[in-house]
């Protein structure tokens, strides 16, 4: 393997790690905040989009190059096997063509792990600023929810209440229609009770004055 396709290889292998790091379900999004929130990465910002546009070009040039070679040694590799008289130069094309298969993997992966880890990186980034809506976003939520519950609350408390008044008023009615009967009881005992007093009156005005005729009476016999 030559140095380009060897730093070809050692750059896919550090984007693969890259991206296991990003999908490791135990590194929360906060951490990710706080750990872009460092200086050193404003400093590379300003270098970044040059940066990933270089290594992009690069990428895609070594693709097309590996494309090209897989065409070449896949032609020479059909007219070679078709032919029978050189045997080593059969052999040899046939390495030439899985090397340049290997190289068109290598590069290819390394191109789309790399666009991968440009969107990752972006992805991240959207979270450290959306954190703080959804978090705002959540707690509304549970506000909201907690409202809903105290209406819930008050409007069964609203209810008993309604319906405890609905009591008081019927026992306050019956506690009226009690005392209305009560009092024009006691209108009728105090009707009775007068016109009894005046019969005893009248009676024992009669008596007296049966007393005083008997009284007159026995005077005059005597």
């Amino acid at each position: 393997m030559t140095l380009q396709w060897a730093a070809v290889a050692t750059f896919l292998y550090a984007e693969i790690g890259l991206i296991l790091i990003f999908c490791l379900p135990f590194i929360p999004p906060q951490r990710w905040q706080k750990i872009f929130s460092f200086n050193v990465w404003g400093k590379i910002a300003t270098f970044w989009n040059k940066a990933f546009l270089t290594i992009i070009i690069l990428l895609i040039v070594l693709f097309l190059d590996a494309v090209r070679e897989v065409r070449k040694y896949s032609s020479v590799h059909t007219i070679e096997k078709s032919s029978t008289s050189r045997p080593d130069a059969y052999e040899h094309t046939q390495m030439k063509l899985f090397r340049s298969q290997r190289n068109l993997y290598i590069s290819g992966f390394s191109l789309f792990f790399w666009l991968t880890c440009q969107y990752q990186v972006a992805a991240t980034g959207q979270v450290q600023w959306l954190m703080p809506v959804i978090l705002a976003l959540w707690e509304a939520e549970i506000l909201k929810s907690h409202g809903k519950d105290e209406e819930c609350v008050l409007e069964a408390e609203n209810k008993k209440l309604v319906e405890d008044q609905e009591k008081l008023k019927t026992e306050l009615r019956k506690t009226s229609d009690a005392l209305s009967k009560a009092q024009n009881d006691v209108m009728e005992m105090k009707m009775q009770s007068e016109r009894l007093s005046k019969e005893y009156d009248q009676l024992l005005k009669e008596h007296s004055e049966l007393q005083d005729r008997l009284e007159r009476g026995n005077k005059k016999r005597l």
